[in-house]
């Protein structure tokens, strides 16, 4: 190779300044901008003038945002399929997947429901009663949720961006394409070998394509922080402070669980855990959304913490859109927050129905922001609890709902750090 050629290969050039920045750093830049420019227009008391100016704050942040929803549908689908046809995955992964998520996602709702009959927040304060104010109700559907996981058709979870209907199609496809290439193999023939190829191109394609979406992260941070402290302010967090300590400390707890499991149940350090994941938690708290956030968690697994590629797809991509703990929890807790506001102390037999309806309320409200006020109806619903105190909780929801999906992150990425085992891939492959 000749010196010009050298010096213009890629290895050698220098990427732009701000590429070597860490995305960690680059978010708390953004939320510190974002905190100054929201209490300079107003910090919850706008002034009418600035009102299209704060409205467009949230243009940017809403672009990167919807480019990053519309990839994470192609990205698990191929991210599934490429695992499948590449990785050796035990019979058993599967059915470990399923038990870790249940474990997870009951034990959160436990340890809330325990918080809020402990520190009961809801005897602390009166709130103001919301009136009129209604949310629609939702009868308690479980099979509906069974029913609705079917797609009408093949390409339909693609266009509508149903994350769990795609990863139906993505698990049947990926076992059908496993099994077949299992079979030439054990005859000598290499037919699966085009269709493994373009699969690996797809997703290589689907992981670049991200990684430029993922460079403007700080940006949609920065513009949905700043709208939300102009227009609000921190006003709501003073009427229910005792929800949110609550609230909190049942999130403390859990986030404590998983690294005890992780600490005995993987090779991973706890401390690697929690340093390698940061910049999963920060845009999972920035932006409200653990599908956002889910290209940052599945590269920060592989990457800084040096999980296997099958583990953290099973985990991250797969996992991520039923195991909604921090959801469950929260719905859990919010339900009986409020029967002990109005005085409706809810039995023993009740709080279990909580925790079966707050199982399936939390798979619907899968990596979508705010979507759990919607889902909370079903809580509410099944315990026979007004609604229209659901419209209360949105007062602090803007804050807590970033909270929870934090957790819900790294719920995911517990569950990837079992699923990798007790001995890490270097060990593993000497």
């Amino acid at each position: 190779m000749s010196q010009t050629e050298s010096n213009n290969s890629p290895e050698t050039k220098a990427s732009p300044w701000w590429q070597r920045i860490p995305l960690t750093l680059q978010i708390i830049i953004a939320l510190v901008f974002a905190i100054s420019v929201g209490l300079a227009l107003g910090a919850g008391n706008p002034s009418p003038s600035n009102a299209t100016l704060i409205t467009n704050l949230a243009i940017p942040s809403e672009l990167v945002l919807k480019a990053l929803r519309a990839l994470a549908t192609p990205l698990i689908l191929v991210a599934v399929l490429h695992t499948f046809m590449t990785t050796n995955i035990p019979g058993t992964a599967g059915r470990r997947l399923a038990g870790l998520l249940l474990t997870n996602t009951t034990v959160a709702i436990v340890v809330g429901l325990l918080v809020a009959n402990v520190l009961r927040p809801g005897t602390w304060g009166n709130l103001v009663s919301p009136g009129t104010t209604e949310i629609p109700t939702q009868n308690f559907d479980p099979w509906g949720l069974f029913k609705d996981a079917v797609p009408e058709s093949v390409l339909k979870p693609l266009v509508d961006n149903n994350v769990i209907q795609l990863i139906v199609i993505a698990l049947s496809f990926g076992i059908v394409l496993r099994g077949l290439k299992s079979e030439q193999i054990a005859q000598g023939k290499r037919g699966y070998q085009p269709i493994e190829d373009v699969i690996g191109t797809l997703f290589e394609a689907v992981i670049r394509v991200l990684n430029w979406v993922i460079a403007l992260v700080p940006l949609a941070v920065f513009g949905i922080v700043a709208k939300i402290i102009a227009e609000r302010g921190f006003a709501p967090f003073q009427s229910l402070a005792a929800f949110i300590i609550s609230v909190l400390l049942a999130l403390f707890l859990q986030a404590c669980y998983y690294l005890t499991r992780v600490k005995f149940g993987s090779w991973v350090d706890p401390l690697k855990f929690l340093a390698g994941g940061a910049d999963a938690f920060l845009t999972a708290f920035s932006t409200s959304s653990s599908t956002v956030a889910m290209p940052i968690t599945f590269e920060v697994l592989q990457t800084k913490i040096g999980l296997r590629e099958s583990s953290a797809s099973l985990g991250a991509l797969v996992g991520a859109n039923f195991n909604n703990d921090g959801t469950a929890l929260y719905e859990a807790m919010s339900a009986l927050y409020i029967s002990q506001v109005i005085g409706q102390n809810l039995s023993l037999g009740q709080q279990l129905v909580v925790v079966l309806t707050s199982i399936f309320a939390s798979v619907g409200a899968a990596g979508i922001p705010n979507a759990g006020l919607v889902t909370m109806t079903l809580v509410f619903s099944s315990v026979g609890l007004p609604t229209q105190y659901i419209a209360l909780l949105v007062t602090v929801d803007w804050f807590l709902d970033r909270c929870r999906t934090a957790i819900n992150v790294m719920g995911d990425m517990t569950v990837s750090a079992l699923l990798d085992g007790k001995k890490p891939h270097s060990v593993e492959e000497a």
